[in-house]
Parts: C-alpha cells; structure tokens; sequence
C-alpha cells in the first residue's frame, strides 16, 4: 500500500511539473528581462540533471555487445577510468573548432593555433565488431596552418587522489585515421609551483596505442599535487580524419625492488 501511494505521489508530482513547464513555455515570449533571466538559469538547471540521466543511460545501455568493453588491465591496477565522451552520448555531438579552444564536455577540450579554424570534431557511434566500446570521437582537419593541435583530457579527482611518483600511469588509445600521423601523448601534472610533462611517442602503425609513464622520472613533489591532465598531441593532421575510438587511463603502483 505504501508503495503504491508513494508511485501515485510521484506521478502526481511529475504531471504537475510537465504543466508548468508547458505553461512557462507558453508565456516566455510574454515575460520582462528579469523573469527571463530566471527562468533560463532554472531551465539550464533542470537540462543539466536531464542530460546526466541521459548520458548514463546510455552509458549503461549502449555498450553491451560490442568487443570486450574494457582492455587487459594490468595487474595490480589501483584506479581505471574512461572518459565519458566515450562511454555514452553527449548533449552536443559536433562543433566547428574555430577558436584556439574548444570545450567538448566536461574533462575534454581541443587546443589548436591554426588561423584558418578548418577543424570539426564530433562524437559518432562505434559499430564495427571490434569496438570496445559504444562511442567513439572524430577529429577531422581540413586545410591546416598552425603549429601544433591536442585533445587536452583532465584527470578526475580519483586519479589524482592517491597519486604517487611510485605510480605508472597508463593510457591506452585505439585510433584510426585516413593516412598514418605521428602522435604523442604528453602527461603534465602540477605540483605545487612546479609542472612535470614527460611525454610518449605513439606508434604509428598500430590501431591500439599504448603511453606508459613512470612518474618516479617525473620529478614530482607528491604531496603538492594539484591537477593533472593529458594531451594527445597530433602533428600532420591536415586533410585527415583522426578517429579516436577508445581512450582508457589507469595506474598502478611500481612493484618494490
């Protein structure tokens, strides 16, 4: 009985709140600038929750039946993490890169100084059978002028907590593009007033790439870590397309000698 009084509640709740939102949206056009200004903040509000349900929604109901869902993690890893672009759907699937940055979600921006801005980069679904995962990212460059291009991926604070320079930091890419580029992967963390940016060379040939960082070469001050973050850097990327179709970070503490 209370169940059933409780599922009532909510729905009554719920057709109450579809009314006055349809009756909000019937008198926007009629509002001053103030009402306007609250109602747009309380309108992004209630987006946002929506697009997080959403998202992991899709999350959790797209990736079943493609390939193995997560790479051979090595043994002894502490912390696994892949980002969400390519876990499940975002709110906005493409955009012009025209500026030098631009904000894809919430832990991935693209960085470029090319003047022309012939760059678009838009998220697109995985559907070959050795797919990993359900969604993948596409960076394609046309005519192209600068002098260095990267998806800059922040580190959430539970790769970062714990973080030690007794720690290898592993991220392992799949990555398919028209033509063969040279990529790096570069690992900058801020300690303090200091920041430490080891980089990695990926292969060229191969599909699955692998940056591996022993951050006891690093140089860092563990206990002052601020924010780390990861660049994939792409050079010769004009007229290509640069389809990135897995991105998995994880670490794991340097076995004692």
């Amino acid at each position: 009985m209370v169940g059933r009084i409780a599922q009532f509640l909510d729905g009554w709740h719920q057709r109450r709140a579809d009314q006055r939102l349809a009756r909000l949206a019937d008198q926007a056009a009629e509002m001053d600038s103030f009402e306007l200004r609250a109602l747009r903040n309380e309108a992004r509000g209630t987006r946002r929750k929506i697009d997080q349900i959403l998202q992991t929604a899709d999350m959790q109901l797209a990736t079943p039946g493609l390939g193995i869902g997560q790479p051979q993690i090595p043994l002894g890893t502490d912390w696994v993490w892949r980002p969400d672009p390519w876990r499940g759907a975002l709110p906005d699937i493409g955009a012009v890169a025209s500026d030098g940055r631009t904000a894809i979600a919430e832990n991935l921006a693209l960085y470029h100084d090319c003047p022309l801005g012939e760059i678009v980069v838009r998220q697109v679904r995985n559907r070959q059978e050795a797919d990993r995962t359900a969604y993948g990212f596409d960076v394609e460059v046309f005519g192209f002028q600068g002098s260095f291009l990267s998806l800059a991926l922040n580190l959430p604070e539970a790769g970062i907590s714990g973080l030690k320079s007794r720690h290898l930091l592993r991220a392992e890419f799949v990555i398919d593009s028209e033509r063969p580029v040279r990529a790096y992967a570069r690992l900058n963390i801020k300690h303090g007033p200091n920041l430490s940016q080891p980089v990695c060379s990926l292969p060229i040939e191969d599909r699955e790439k692998i940056a591996e960082f022993d951050l006891a070469y690093a140089d860092i001050n563990d206990r002052r870590i601020e924010r780390a973050w990861l660049d994939l850097i792409i050079n010769d990327a004009e007229m290509t397309r640069i389809q990135i179709r897995d991105v998995v970070l994880s670490r794991r503490p340097r076995a004692e000698l």
